[in-house]
């Protein structure tokens, strides 16, 4: 079981529900302490899935004061509690903390992957859009609809900073995004890097380094 570095989950729970009147001192969600307390370990769990994956990261620990990590635990905490009792008031907080402390835009209604990195939280947007396993994502990167229509990403897709999936895109198995690429309405045909090419158009090539043996356990 995923274990807190620096605090207990008891005060973990406690920790939150703290930032969350802080940051929204309105006098609702007065039960946010032990609903949040409630749902604690199966955000943990989900959690450690992530951390355990990451060869940077010490297997089985969570340090809240990692930004990158307590990235992650906001959005598993505001999905798990979403999923489980629909309190759209409280997971509402929970995605504005997560954007106010990181920058990052990712809605508690999103289905993300089990296992994902996000390097450098800041500017970083996702759609409610279809992910694979084994995301990466770096800042200012955005995943995005057009009209409507949501991007479909397969597993180990990784977007380096300042990249764009948007609208009906197919992006395959072990695509990577170089830094500042787009994808607009646009497949993918995987196990490539994409580059920008004249035009606004892409260009797809080998991958010439693994980019998710760096990152990942797997």
């Amino acid at each position: 079981m995923l274990k807190p570095l620096h605090l207990s989950r008891t005060e973990l729970a406690a920790y939150v529900a703290r930032q969350l009147v802080t940051f929204y001192p309105d006098g609702l969600d007065t039960d946010a302490p032990s609903v949040l307390a409630a749902y604690l370990d199966a955000a943990l769990l989900r959690l450690g899935r992530c951390i355990n994956e990451v060869r940077w990261w010490t297997p089985d620990q969570f340090d809240h004061l990692h930004s990158t990590q307590y990235t992650l635990f906001l959005y598993y905490l505001s999905n798990t509690i979403w999923k489980a009792t629909g309190n759209r008031t409280l997971c509402a907080k929970l995605f504005g903390l997560n954007k106010a402390l990181n920058g990052i835009d990712l809605f508690y209604e999103i289905d993300m992957p089990e296992v994902m990195f996000i390097g450098h939280s800041v500017g970083i947007v996702f759609a409610k859009a279809t992910y694979g396993n084994y995301l990466v994502v770096y800042q200012n990167s955005t995943v995005g609809k057009n009209h409507g229509v949501a991007p479909v990403l397969g597993e180990g897709v990784v977007m380096y900073a300042g990249t764009a999936i948007i609208g009906g895109c197919q992006v395959g198995d072990g695509t990577v995004l170089s830094q500042g690429t787009s994808l607009v309405n646009a497949d993918s045909p995987g196990h490539c890097t994409v580059y920008p090419a004249a035009g606004g158009q892409v260009v797809f090539k080998p991958t010439r380094h693994n980019a998710l043996q760096d990152i990942f356990r797997r």
